[in-house]
């Protein structure tokens, strides 16, 4: 079963640390001036103590910070909200630390320099994804035997108990849906979810598609598999979706 969904968010809020004073500083007036509004933080954990007190649609956090790092804030914050986008800024490009980061939850990871039109270009395509501000997209699916609710993010197996998905987990898997029995091409998904398509944002997929095929694996029809050199299926036997409004 497929629903139609449309969604609208104003007042944004975003979440940002940067140890970097006068960095800092410049980000937040520019995403104020870009109609963001956004709470600076210096170090990790007065951002995880804004964090608590506030609600946040985006945080962006330096990795490098005094008192808590950017790695272990957005672990603490993952414990408390699984689906909020999370946007690691950093000077450091080692892959280890890039692969460390989307294992965490990351939405996007941005090196150090970077401009400003590019960070609220990755901040625009995060929030249009999550809010689902597209003229059309399903709310519902049903997978074999398991039910799938991209707005509440939940995948449901019978009577068990539902699973909640991260948001990269839900948006991959409702892209998934949305190309049932067709093939998902490996660079539009990419695009589409990661912005980029480079190597890092590839292995991360690839990551999160493993942790689909274990949510699925109670369903022994259904299938998520690799087309060599082109992308993914996902095989729905008789799925026979019906769309409604």
């Amino acid at each position: 079963m497929i629903k139609i969904m449309q969604t609208m968010d104003e007042n944004l809020r975003i979440l940002l640390c940067e140890d970097d004073e006068n960095l800092g500083m410049l980000l937040r007036e520019y995403l104020q001036a870009k109609g963001y509004n956004t709470d600076l933080c210096p170090d990790g954990e007065a951002g995880y103590r804004a964090f608590l007190k506030t609600h946040y649609d985006i945080c962006i956090l330096d990795v490098m910070m005094p008192k808590k790092d950017g790695f272990q804030l957005a672990k603490e914050i993952r414990q408390s909200n699984t689906d909020i986008p999370i946007v690691f800024l950093t000077a450091r490009q080692m892959k280890e630390d890039i692969l460390e980061g989307f294992k965490i939850g990351a939405d996007d990871y941005i090196t150090k320099p970077f401009s400003m039109e590019e960070l609220v270009f990755r901040i625009e395509a995060i929030l249009r994804r999550m809010r689902g501000k597209k003229t059309k997209e399903a709310t519902q699916y049903q997978i074999g035997k398991f039910i799938f609710d991209t707005q509440k993010q939940l995948l449901t197996f019978e009577d068990k108990e539902p699973r909640k998905l991260t948001t990269k987990e839900n948006d991959l898997l409702a892209l998934l849906c949305s190309h049932g029995n067709e093939i998902l091409q490996r660079d539009f998904a990419l695009k589409t979810i990661w912005i980029d398509d480079n190597y890092f944002n590839a292995r991360s997929m690839d990551v999160y598609i493993t942790k689909l095929r274990k949510h699925l694996k109670d369903d022994p029809e259904i299938e998520i598999i690799n087309i060599h050199g082109k992308g993914y299926k996902l095989i729905i036997p008789d799925s026979g979706e019906e769309e409604t409004e």
